[in-house]
């Protein structure tokens, strides 16, 4: 017989790793998916997995939606696949669903922050359940009206039309920029604000009026670089005192600000200090590089898909958001009058 003719081995089954382990069918099925806690032992729960290993035991998914009616598909709906933060929040999710056999499903939303449509024929056959990111619980309503559990990151808590919600203590975050920047001497300041209307955005104006009042002077732009620019060139260029700082509501606007002080002959942080918030990558790319907020994306994905199994259980999500944290860099320094 020719390597051409030889058999291909037969996959292997649970059968096979129940045999190897010493256990039941059932046990294996416990243990491989993720049922065990409470049924099974450490020690033989592990021995499971250690014969699943070795015997390259890989479970047929598709077989077991058909006989379990699920797919073990999440839908990951995000307003933009060009963010940085949205790429990590996916990768954050990913890699917990992938320890749980599930698989996710990252899908934009075709107008931003607008209705999603639902990406397939019927959302109720091909998925279990839905992610969104930093949108209103209302853009999602063709796929919430498939009756799929729908679990919240980044939007607004008071909402009780989702299962649950994952949210990062954004308010905090800007308590933390203007506490920094009150402590440099700064008291006068420009918001430039993104122009998108969501929770999170909200969120970030309400507590810097709250900390500052009456310094604060607003300025939006779309979430972009050039807008940025354009919008902060034009409130620097206003009569009237200058403000000394600028907060920018996430670091594509805080580069935009940047780019402004340097065409109107403004030295960062010399002259102007900006703040970001997000802590992309552009955040370190910038020079002087930012002091922004830094925000967990990855953890947020995580603890999101960990919220929907919980509800796909039957169990409640765990409670509570997640900090963030001022990372303070070369884009902030007292104003000049508090230098002289």
């Amino acid at each position: 017989m020719t390597s051409a003719q030889q058999p291909v081995p037969a996959r292997p089954t649970s059968r096979d790793v129940a045999r190897a382990a010493g256990v039941s069918q059932a046990t294996v099925s416990l243990v491989l998916g993720g049922k065990w806690p409470g049924r099974v032992s450490e020690v033989t729960a592990q021995r499971v997995r250690d014969a699943a290993a070795e015997l390259g035991y890989r479970p047929n998914l598709a077989a077991r939606s058909l006989r379990l009616g699920s797919t073990r598909t999440a839908l990951l709906v995000v307003p933009a696949l060009t963010n940085e933060f949205f790429a990590r929040v996916y990768a954050g999710a990913a890699a917990l669903a992938a320890e749980h056999d599930f698989g996710v499903v990252l899908y934009p939303s075709p107008d931003g922050t607008g209705p999603a449509r639902d990406p397939f024929a019927s959302a109720r056959a091909a998925l279990d359940g839905v992610i969104a990111s930093s949108m209103a619980a209302e853009a999602l309503g063709a796929l919430h009206g498939a009756d799929l559990p729908l679990v919240m990151l980044d939007s607004d808590p008071s909402d009780t039309g989702p299962a649950a919600h994952v949210n990062l203590d954004i308010a905090d975050g800007m308590r933390q920029v203007t506490d920094h920047l009150l402590g440099l001497g700064h008291r006068r300041f420009l918001h430039l604000a993104s122009a998108v209307d969501t929770w999170t955005f909200a969120v970030r104006a309400g507590a810097l009026q709250d900390a500052l009042g009456a310094a604060v002077r607003t300025v939006r732009a779309p979430l972009d670089v050039r807008a940025g620019r354009e919008a902060v060139e034009q409130a620097l260029a206003a009569t009237g005192e200058r403000p000394t700082a600028i907060v920018c509501d996430d670091d594509i606007l805080a580069a935009g600000a940047c780019k402004a002080a340097r065409r109107l002959g403004l030295r960062v942080p010399d002259e102007l200090s900006v703040t970001g918030f997000d802590d992309l990558a552009l955040a370190t790319a910038l020079e002087p590089e930012l002091t922004t907020v830094r925000l967990p994306a990855e953890q947020v994905g995580e603890r999101g898909m960990e919220a929907l199994l919980a509800v796909l259980d039957g169990r409640p999500a765990r409670p509570g958001g997640l900090p963030v944290h001022l990372v303070v860099r070369g884009s902030t320094a007292p104003p000049p009058a508090a230098r002289t």
